[in-house]
């Protein structure tokens, strides 16, 4: 046998091993690219989630705030896109401090406004008749303040007032949707309640001087049962608001709390039931959803 022939079996069993090696390496190497690749797409994926949510009036308020969505700056556009409801919340709930409590905040709220019912009506001395007409205008008044008020600045920016487009339009009603309206803890009191300055905000400059124009146009009598019932409405708001989304429904109130429901739908919130207590004003002015 020759010297060639002698290497042809050698050559051929190092091809062998060759083709035999090349794809276990290959296939280490097809692994470790797949690897590679999905943790790419993942963080891809999650970037785009990222920069969606950012997009979205919930992810970040103050952001959506300086925007100017629409041509007259004046009503924010909710789309169906907003995000999902979890990721929101956890964010908002990380602005709330260490320190806050939602049963201090609700029995300041309560303690404040029955602490000035009480001191108004401790005002009155034998009301006429005609005085005491002074409820029902002034529950009416009231009604028409919520109603203007959640049409106006809660849901639109206006100079002045954009604190609370900030707290209602972008934080309010991106914690709670139509279906998820329920509070998970005392703590999510603060994503519903009034922040307590609001609370002397509203007495300072609505019942104070509306009470004294009226005691000096119509006597005391008049001015303490005006103070009494928008500070009584004042505090029906908050309860309502409040028990709207509690996770047990409160028996007696169904519809008032489907009502409210109703103007959480994204698609609904800028144009329908702005009233909280009562939907008087929404039948009469035609806002009330169908």
């Amino acid at each position: 046998m020759s010297r060639a022939q002698s290497r042809r079996p050698s050559s051929l069993a190092d091809a062998e091993v060759s083709a035999a090696a090349v794809p276990e390496t290959d296939s280490f190497a097809g692994g470790g690219i797949c690897l590679v690749a999905a943790e790419q797409a993942r963080q891809t994926t999650t970037q785009s989630q990222e920069r969606r949510m950012e997009r979205t009036y919930q992810t970040a308020p103050c952001a959506a705030l300086r925007r100017r969505s629409d041509p007259a700056g004046a009503v924010l556009r909710y789309r169906p896109d907003m995000g999902e409801a979890t990721a929101v919340r956890a964010r908002l709930r990380r602005g709330i401090g260490p320190l806050y409590s939602g049963a201090l905040h609700f029995a300041f709220t309560s303690a404040v406004a029955l602490a000035v019912i009480a001191l108004a009506l401790s005002r009155l001395h034998s009301p006429s008749a005609l005085e005491l007409l002074t409820v029902p205008f002034t529950f009416l008044y009231a009604n028409f303040v919520e109603w203007r008020a959640h049409r106006g600045p809660m849901h639109r920016k206006i100079r002045g007032l954009s604190l609370i487009h900030e707290r209602h339009a972008l934080q309010h009603h991106a914690f709670f949707t139509a279906a998820d309206m329920q509070i998970d803890s005392r703590r999510d009191f603060k994503m519903v309640l009034f922040p307590p300055v609001l609370v002397l905000f509203f007495f300072g400059l609505f019942a104070v001087p509306v009470g004294f124009a009226l005691r000096l146009a119509f006597g005391p009598n008049a001015a303490a049962l005006f103070v009494a019932t928008s500070m009584g409405y004042f505090l029906l708001y908050e309860w309502l608001h409040l028990a709207y989304h509690l996770p047990v429904p409160l028996p007696g109130i169904e519809w008032l709390r489907s009502h409210h429901q109703t103007h959480h739908d994204p698609r609904l919130m800028t144009r329908t039931n702005f009233n909280i207590t009562f939907p008087i004003c929404d039948a009469i002015f035609g806002t009330r959803a169908a």
